[in-house]
């Protein structure tokens, strides 16, 4: 049995072998002559008329004027309209080609143009590999893919996959859209492509930097990584990865997200946002701090969630638990925020609190829950602060506080004594940026350290009136005044005691305050685990 099963796998493996060298079949040709001078070996097939010459090689029909054919290596050159045709799923065309039958390779050069169901490729040189179904050039070349153009330096089509590597000075040309990259990868069937290096996409209203990534350009959708950018109309946001889709107008963005409004002047920054441009609206979460410029200087807001809504120059930012602010000339703490940049206004708000739950707490406990203001060394909160700002000279114009007013001020020269002051509303006023006067009007109480000239203690005033006036001078109180029949004395040093130093609801707040950019972020931001974008 054992010599039949040899000489039946001798058999087969001769008749595979020759049908990997299949010999060119010359189907037709005008006239066939001979140059052994400067053609040895071989046949020189001409067209004749009408009558082209025809070869053909493994399902592949190739058509010329000439053909310089081969026969012992079997392979031919060929010139003259050159159509390398293989069946219905490739038509090469060019002004000459050259092709191996024992590799089943070809070059094809001179106006160059290769035709499948999907796509159409034009270059100067082309070569075709037919065992590994691969056509590569090198030299400028032109795919015309649907509503897509791509050209490049050099590209490698996989005809398998139908998918191109397209490598220097990529391009792709779309009614609605223009790609620029220095290497990326091309699927003709699904129309998407992916970026292996520095790329730009400049849509209608957008554009997209990345080096890495992909893009559906059917769906203008697409995914972003490394040095990831999108300028939306003068809004550039930046992330470590960016999902992007333009019918939606939107975006998503995770990991050192950056939003830059240019015309607003101003910058968000978190670890996960999303934009919808439609809508001129934004949010980042996630370590959430926006900058806005005001008059040379920066507005810090901190906070856990923060949004951006509205028309350019029209924007409101409303910022969501444990909001934290910081400028050169105030400091703030409270839960939520709402500045409105047409306005200039500014809102601090408390967390709401059912009356039930407030009724269990201390006047402290209370005014803990309370947003807080500082300028310079002055400490006040309420239920409600309001800061309002010019919006011509971008400068602090008036403090309105409703609500549990507590403003508190450390004495200047005992460190465990507290100037204080009590009311239900407070109103006040700047003068260049500074703190120049407040009204507090409604159940107002004053207790203030009064100093001779030469910083001797006369005593503590403790005044209850209707309202007071107080002034200031660098941030620091200058003048008291009380209207309508105040009523209070001064207390002797000797005849303070402990109790009397403070007023109902007094907490000094001074580790709380932030005074520089990380004093913004708890311990829990810093231990912040993000997930990206997938």
């Amino acid at each position: 049995m054992r010599p039949i099963i040899l000489l039946i796998c001798f058999f087969v493996s001769a008749s595979l072998l020759s049908q990997e060298q299949r010999t060119i079949e010359i189907i037709q040709a005008g006239k066939s002559i001979r140059n052994s001078t400067e053609y040895p070996d071989a046949n020189i097939l001409q067209k004749d008329k009408n009558l082209r010459v025809i070869l053909f090689h493994d399902g592949a029909r190739i058509e010329s004027d000439v053909s310089y054919y081969y026969f012992n290596e079997n392979s031919f050159k060929a010139n003259g309209q050159v159509n390398f045709n293989q069946g219905d799923s490739l038509l090469l065309v060019s002004d000459f080609l050259e092709y191996d039958g024992k590799t089943k390779k070809a070059i094809a050069y001179g106006n160059v143009k290769l035709t499948r169901p999907d796509m159409k490729l034009e270059t100067d040189t082309l070569y075709l590999d037919r065992p590994k179904n691969i056509a590569f050039y090198n030299s400028r070349g032109k795919i015309v893919d649907n509503d897509n153009t791509l050209q490049s330096n050099s590209g490698t089509y996989y005809m398998g996959p139908k998918k191109y590597i397209f490598k220097s000075n990529v391009t792709i040309e779309n009614p609605e859209y223009n790609v620029n990259s220095e290497e990326l990868e091309y699927f003709t069937e699904s129309n998407i492509a992916l970026f292996n290096d520095k790329t730009l996409i400049t849509g209608i209203d957008y554009n997209i930097l990345c080096r890495n990534g992909f893009y559906d350009t059917n769906l203008q959708r697409g995914y972003f990584k490394e040095d990831a950018t999108i300028n939306y109309d003068g809004k550039i946001i930046n992330g470590d990865s960016i999902f992007f889709e333009n019918e939606k107008s939107y975006a998503s963005a995770s990991y050192n997200v950056k939003i830059n409004d240019t015309i607003n002047k101003s910058i968000i920054t978190g670890h996960y946002g999303e934009i919808f441009r439609d809508r001129d609206s934004a949010i980042v979460t996630k370590n959430a701090l926006a900058v806005n410029i005001i008059k040379n200087d920066s507005l810090y807001i901190h906070s856990d969630t923060i949004t951006i809504t509205g028309a350019d120059e029209k924007k409101i930012l409303k910022g969501y638990y444990d909001v934290r602010i910081l400028k050169s000339d105030v400091r703030g703490l409270s839960d939520s925020i709402h500045f409105n940049q047409e306005t200039g206004l500014i809102k601090l708000l408390k967390k709401p609190k059912s009356s039930r739950f407030l009724k269990k707490l201390t006047d402290e406990e209370k005014n803990k829950l309370n947003p807080v203001i500082w300028f310079g060394g002055n400490q006040i909160t309420g239920d409600q602060i309001f800061l309002k700002s010019n919006v011509k000279t971008e400068e602090l114009d008036s403090l309105i506080i409703r609500g549990n007013v507590f403003m508190s001020q450390k004495d200047s020269l005992y460190s465990n004594r507290f100037n204080q002051i009590k009311g239900e509303k407070l109103d006040g006023f700047f003068s260049d940026g500074k703190l120049d006067n407040v009204y507090v009007v409604k159940n107002s109480t004053l207790l203030y350290y009064m100093y001779s000239d030469d910083a001797e203690l006369i005593g503590l005033n403790k005044t209850l009136s209707s309202s007071i006036l107080i002034k200031f001078f660098e941030n620091e109180i200058s003048e008291v005044s009380f209207y309508r029949t105040p009523d209070g004395n001064v207390l002797s040093e000797n005849k303070i005691l402990t109790n009397e130093m403070k007023l109902p609801g007094f907490i000094w707040r001074e580790s709380e305050r932030p005074n520089k950019i990380s004093d913004l972020f708890s311990e829990s931001d810093k231990e912040l685990e993000i997930v990206e974008i997938e």
